[in-house]
Order: structure tokens, then C-alpha cells, then sequence
């Protein structure tokens, strides 16, 4: 049957926009030193329900000399046809980029556009800046690159929404250095919030790609105590994401034809014995989810976190919520929490 878009304008423009985000991060990614004569990403297709319910196509880094994991995702899944849904269309950018020199902070972002058959529809913008070893002057930058592309208002509420969100609690601490969120977001200009998205999306990836760059051209000697602090991040990251991220859990709830893509954003290795040791911070229930996370991981100093892992780990967490769907309470929120789960019903 092949992949079937959504034929709605606003659906369409979105479309666009994501598809060019990502053609565009991909290029200063493969720009990176050194030089090389191909892309250092493959596609990678997926289908929801074969294509006619649309589906997506994530751009995976294969380049191990410079990315711990990268991975690019643009989506479009509808229900336009199907009239027991309320959700006409989902389109979206999913990205992170682990780089693998510990001194190169990751980055995630998230665009999307939702819209809904009664004819409402909204923007989420997420970013954040996630170094192993924190740099004021990094921070200052991406802080600096919100603020360029929402103006003062949006980026005082959406830098406060994103430290609600991607705060750990059982570890006191936020996931990275600087971010952003809105959801629901629509001003009732569409033009301009198309425009806004774009900036947003071009001022990030501008800014990533060149902090990146110049991290890389410095060649700064790397030691071994670097090495370890990035595990220890890369483990605090896979915390976050596999107990805390609503958005990574509600697309493992909703379906399973794209558990890799999904799980794109975790990083390639973990210390399982450190993840451990943190089981006893959360709470009760989300200590039995946890543990179930850590059970899934291989055994060793590091814990290679590859395609059949991710896997297990969406199985893990799917069979946890259907015993405790109570614990979805304990995921991130900001001051809107969209039902997004409920729109795939």
C-alpha cells in the first residue's frame, strides 16, 4: 500500500517543514570534522498499520568515530480516513545526537504539529542542551538561541516548562543544562506559528551544529575520568527517558511498529550497576519499573544498549504500565498535558 500522508493543508505544511529540518540538521552533522565523501546516516523506513495509517523515516548516524548514537526521526501518522478516531493527523521531528567525544554535549529536539478532526490544532516545541560536562558557555549559547527564536515572553514561560519537565526528582537534578518546552501551543496566527516553529527548529540546529563543530576542531585531549563521566550521564539519561519521559512512553503505549525508532534517543552504552544503586530513590512503583529496565541489560562493566535491547526495553515498559497504569502519574508533565495516548484510540 505504501506510506499514506495526510491530505490536510495545515497536516501537509508540517509535513514540509519537518522533512526540511531534517535534511537540514543531517547536513551540519555530516559537515562535522573530519571530511567525509558520504552521509554518515542511513534511512530507515517504518509503516503504521502498512502505510495507511502513515508512518515515518529516521535517519540513523552510522559514523562511530564521532557519534556515540544519533538518530533523526520525521513522522507522520493519520486517521483521516478512520472515523472512530478524534486525531486527524500527528506530524513530527524527533531528534538527539549523542556525540561520541565526551567534551561534545547531546541535544534533543522535538517539533510537532497535532490536529485534531474538530478542527483544533497545536504546536509542542521541545529542546534541551545535555552535557556529560557542563560548559557555562554552552549553556549561555542554547539559552541564547530559545530566546532568538520564540522572543522574551515565549522563552520565559517555555524555559520554565521545560525545567518542570526534565527534572529528576529522585536524583535532584534536571537532565541537562538548558530547556525548553511548549505544549498546546497556537496563537491563533497559523502562518506565524508555522514560521515560529521553523525558527525555532533552524536556531537550534544552527546552534548545536556549530558548538559541535568548534568542540571538535579544538581536539582537546580526552582522559579516561572523561570517559567515565559520560557513562554516568549517558546512564542518568536512559533514567530519565525509560521512567520519566511521557512523550517516549505514551509512543510506546500507543504501538509497537517503531520500539528503535522511538528508543533512538537512548545512548549506546549504560553501567547497569549504576542504574542499580539509584533503584531505591524512586518510588515503589517506579522502582519495580526500573528494575524490569535493568533486568533487560546486558551484564558487564558496560551495558551495550543496541536494537534488540530497545527492543526488550519497550516490551518491558508496556508490560509494566498494563500491571500499573497508575505510575503514568508519575511521568513529566508541564502545565498542559495533551491525551495524547487517548487521540490513537
Amino acid at each position: 500500500m505504501g506510506l499514506q500522508l495526510a491530505k490536510s493543508k495545515s497536516a501537509k505544511e508540517a509535513y514540509a517543514l519537518v522533512n526540511e529540518l531534517q535534511a537540514y540538521l543531517v547536513a551540519k552533522l555530516d559537515a562535522l570534522p573530519p571530511a567525509v565523501a558520504t552521509s554518515r546516516f542511513r534511512p530507515i523506513e517504518w509503516l503504521r498499520a502498512k502505510g495507511s495509517f502513515g508512518g515515518g523515516a529516521r535517519l540513523t548516524a552510522t559514523d562511530e568515530l564521532i557519534f556515540n548514537r544519533a538518530s533523526v526521526n520525521v513522522s507522520q501518522v493519520q486517521y483521516e480516513s478512520d472515523p472512530s478516531k478524534t486525531l486527524g493527523s500527528a506530524t513530527a521531528i524527533s531528534t538527539i545526537v549523542h556525540p561520541r567525544n565526551p567534551l561534545a554535549p547531546s541535544m534533543h529536539m522535538h517539533i510537532s504539529w497535532t490536529e485534531l478532526k474538530s478542527g483544533r490544532g497545536y504546536w509542542r516545541m521541545m529542546g534541551d542542551l545535555n552535557p556529560s560536562i557542563p560548559s557555562a558557555s554552552d549553556k549561555q549559547a542554547f539559552e541564547s538561541a530559545f530566546l532568538g527564536a520564540v522572543g522574551a515572553d515565549l522563552y520565559a514561560y517555555g524555559s520554565e516548562q521545560g525545567a518542570r519537565y526534565f527534572y529528576i526528582p529522585a536524583l535532584g537534578r534536571h537532565r541537562g543544562v538548558a530547556h525548553f518546552y511548549l505544549e498546546e501551543f497556537q496563537s491563533g496566527d497559523a502562518p506565524s506559528d508555522l514560521k515560529l516553529a521553523k525558527r525555532f527548529g533552524l536556531k537550534v540546529i544552527d546552534t548545536y551544529g556549530s558548538m559541535v563543530d568548534r568542540i571538535l576542531r579544538a581536539n582537546a585531549e580526552v582522559t579516561a575520568s572523561d570517559v567515565r563521566q559520560q557513562l554516568e550521564y549517558h546512564s542518568i539519561y536512559f533514567l530519565q527517558v525509560l521512567t520519566l519521559d511521557r512523550g517516549t512512553t505514551s509512543g510506546l503505549l500507543v504501538h509497537d511498529e517503531n520500539d528503535v525508532g522511538i528508543l533512538g534517543s537512548l545512548p549506546s552504552h549504560v553501567d547497569k550497576a549504576l542504574l542499580t544503586s539509584y533503584v531505591q530513590r524512586l518510588p515503589p512503583v517506579q522502582q519495580l519499573l526500573l528494575q524490569s529496565l535493568i533486568d533487560v541489560l546486558p551484564d558487564g562493566v558496560t551495558s551495550l544498549v543496541d536494537d534488540e535491547v530497545k527492543v526488550n526495553l519497550a516490551k518491558a515498559t508496556r508490560l509494566f504500565y498494563q500491571k500499573h497504569p497508575e505510575a503514568q502519574e508519575l511521568l513529566a508533565r508541564a502545565d498542559r498535558l495533551p491525551p495524547t495516548q487517548q487521540n490513537h484510540l
